[in-house]
C-alpha cells in the first residue's frame, strides 16, 4: 500500500504559496514559536469573524499579517471607525 500525501502540501509550488514566508539562520525555533503563538492568540480573538487562514511574511524590521475572513466587519470595525 503506498503512502498518502497531504493534497494542500501535493500543491505547493504549483496553485498554492506557503501560509508563512520567512527565513531564519539562528533565531528560527523562536520565530516559529512565534508564528504558532501568534496564529493561535488571533484564531482565539477572532473566533467569531469566520477566519480562514493567516498568512505571515517577515523580512528585516517588518511583519507582514494577512487574515483572510468571512466577516471583515468585526475585525474592522462598524465603517472603519475601531
Amino acid at each position: 500500500m503506498g503512502q498518502k500525501t497531504h493534497p494542500y502540501g501535493f500543491r505547493l509550488g504549483y496553485n498554492k504559496v506557503w501560509r508563512s514566508r520567512w527565513f531564519a539562520h539562528r533565531d528560527y525555533a523562536n520565530l516559529l514559536h512565534e508564528d504558532v503563538e501568534l496564529r493561535r492568540q488571533l484564531k482565539d480573538r477572532l473566533r467569531s469573524a469566520g477566519v480562514s487562514a493567516i498568512d505571515i511574511e517577515r523580512a528585516a524590521n517588518k511583519l507582514v499579517i494577512r487574515i483572510y475572513t468571512a466577516r471583515p466587519g468585526i475585525i474592522i470595525g462598524r465603517k472603519g471607525a475601531e
